[in-house]
């Protein structure tokens, strides 16, 4: 990576656009919101708060692609997707620099970032696969059945900051379209540019007009996407609170609804665990993106055996991690991604402090030479956590782990399934007895045995349970394909002169027992 170009790239505040009908048009608007480079705490563009008519605009556009686009036959969907593959691995370098320089992830976090919108984009291949319908001849005298899955309409898709690539173009936009739907992307106002230039890409492989808009704008009118008679449904990730309003509201008003909200998920580590290996995997599954992932490792319930020599590891291994600006390739750990951000983990932390909880690691008040105004937070642990302390307890969302000691398999079990959130849960263990014990057993929607960060692979649901996740189809999969479509059965019978004559029953002949 040339950093000198980078530099010059980002000398000077680019004002964005939103994108209606593959048009990237100049907002009206007199707001306009910062989009910062967390490495250096400097401002690098702003991204338009758009009117309430222009994102009105959006959603008129992509109702005026659907018909077209629904009725595009399949194949020619998906080889938009080959295309588009093919467009983002040559220029994959290019978005691995831009998710870090405007999200905070290290290269290496930020090219998995990518890596994993990727991998949506060649499962959303396989789409035919996965919306072929079922037959059954003859399900009464003469008559035939067949089931077809198509398309909704217009999907208002909502994007969080943490993954600029994976979430709004993998995890939203490669079914939804292959599909046959349209979308309107309301990308996260910190990280527009990720998004924006993937779709740039999608364009340039053959995107048709409408098929996909992206606009940035405020809560007020993103609310306007939940009750918006086009709109048929709503694709949410980010807090609880906000997912929560999202699902009652949209769901209210007669909306599919997929809201992936907060976590904090727990590992189980017992005494009979690969203890180095073990420890190597928490402190890549806690810091690695900064904690800012739902997937993040952020409580460990420890088996008290083992508990001083775990945390001592711990904070060995998570002292040696090399902070540093996104960008530069010997950092392990990135900043968090905004100001704001950077002060609610640190207020955690004095929390955690405030309730008791033994702070064995302080990652307050780091500075990187040459990046003084950077948001960065060190690795963090506490030890000694019980129940009912908030470090434990609710998201933090940043590199903070907190060790929860237990006396054996099920203390640990139920304290992980106390949680009200059950996004992910993991075991490390030896033990094939108590890792089927805890998979059969675990509140957990992904679970890991001996993995920190369970997220299954794209052909998988992401599937997030409890407080984590409101909805009933999850992402991703067969869950992300029947989300984005909905059945029709037809029955069809096919009658002779003489049957033509004969009368018809209560039933049309579809009952099968006289």
């Amino acid at each position: 990576m040339n950093l000198e170009i980078l530099k010059h790239k980002f000398a000077t505040t680019e004002r964005l656009r939103y994108l209606v009908d593959n048009e990237w048009r100049t907002s009206k608007t007199a707001k306009y919101m910062p989009v910062m480079d967390p490495s250096t705490g400097k401002q690098i563009a702003e991204a338009p708060c758009c009117t309430q008519e222009e994102v009105d605009s959006a959603v008129a556009a992509a109702a005026r692609a659907f018909p077209g686009w629904r009725d595009t036959p399949i194949p020619t969907r998906i080889q938009l997707m080959f295309r588009f593959k093919q467009l983002i691995d040559a220029h994959l370098d290019e978005l691995t620099e831009l998710v870090a320089t405007e999200n905070g992830k290290v290269l290496a976090e930020a090219r998995g970032d990518v890596l994993k919108a990727l991998e949506v984009v060649e499962c959303a291949c396989s789409t035919p696969y996965l919306m072929q319908g079922d037959t059954c001849m003859n399900v009464s005298d003469g008559y035939d059945t067949v089931s077809f899955r198509e398309p909704l309409g217009v999907f208002a898709a909502i994007a969080p900051f943490n993954f600029p690539a994976m979430i709004p173009m993998g995890w939203m936009i490669p079914f939804a379209i292959t599909t046959g739907n349209t979308v309107v992307l309301k990308a996260a106002s910190m990280v527009p540019q990720t998004a924006a230039r993937m779709l740039e890409l999608l364009i340039e492989a053959g995107l048709p007009k409408g098929v996909v808009n992206l606009v940035t704008c405020s809560r007020v009118e993103a609310d306007s996407l939940l009750v918006n008679p086009a709109i048929k449904g709503v694709c949410f990730v980010g807090s609880t609170s906000v997912g929560k309003h999202i699902y009652q509201t949209a769901a209210g008003a007669g909306k599919r609804v997929q809201a992936l909200t907060e976590a904090k998920n727990h590992a189980l580590v017992l005494e009979d665990c690969v203890l180095e290996r073990t420890v190597r995997g928490i402190v890549n599954s806690t810091y690695g993106c900064a904690g800012q992932r739902c997937m993040a490792l952020p409580v460990v319930c420890v088996q008290e055996s083992i508990a001083d020599e775990f945390v001592a590891l711990l904070k060995k291994f998570a002292q040696e991690l090399k902070i540093g600006a996104a960008y530069r390739p010997e950092s392990q750990l990135g900043p968090v991604t905004s100001a704001g951000q950077k002060e609610s983990v640190e207020k955690a932390i004095a929390r955690g402090v405030e309730e008791g909880a033994k702070l064995v690691l302080d990652g307050r008040g780091v500075k990187v030479p040459g990046y003084e105004g950077g948001y960065f937070v060190g690795p963090t642990i506490f030890d000694h956590v019980k129940p009912g302390m908030s470090v434990g307890d609710e998201e933090i969302f940043g590199p903070v782990t907190s060790i929860k000691r237990i006396k054996n398999f099920e203390e640990g079990l139920a304290i992980a399934n106390a949680n009200r959130f059950a996004n992910g849960s993991c075991i490390y263990t030896t033990s094939g007895r108590y890792a089927r014990e805890f998979a059969r057993r675990t509140d957990g929607g992904m679970v890991g045995i001996n993995v920190g960060i369970p997220v299954p692979f794209g052909i998988f649901p992401f599937s997030g349970h409890k407080q984590s996740f409101f909805g009933d189809l999850h992402t991703l999969g067969k869950d992300g394909v029947a989300f984005f479509t909905e059945t029709k059965s037809v029955t069809s019978v096919w009658f002779s002169e003489a049957d033509a004559k004969k009368s018809v029953s209560t039933w049309d002949g579809t009952l099968t027992r006289g």
